[in-house]
């Protein structure tokens, strides 16, 4: 990426008391700006993260109540 920009003499000033160029010294900007992304996971730590999602979910499912398919149906919904 290319941008060109008119650097102002205190950004000039401050790359050249860094010892960087102006380029360098916006790219430096930039990135401590720039938000931190979290690295990518793999396939096998997405897998990981999906199992466990699933393991807290149906943790103590045993002591919900069986329910008949009826009452499921969206008119039950509505019933008060």
């Amino acid at each position: 990426m290319r941008i060109t920009v008119a650097i102002p003499d205190e950004i000039a000033a401050q790359a050249e008391a860094l010892g960087l160029t102006p380029e360098e010294y916006v790219e430096k900007l930039v990135a401590e700006q720039a938000p931190v992304s979290s690295p990518v996971k793999t396939k096998e730590e997405r897998l990981a993260d999906l199992e466990k999602f699933f393991t807290e979910m149906s943790r103590n499912s045993e002591k919900i109540p069986h329910l008949p398919d009826e009452a499921f149906t969206r008119e039950s919904f509505y019933k008060f």
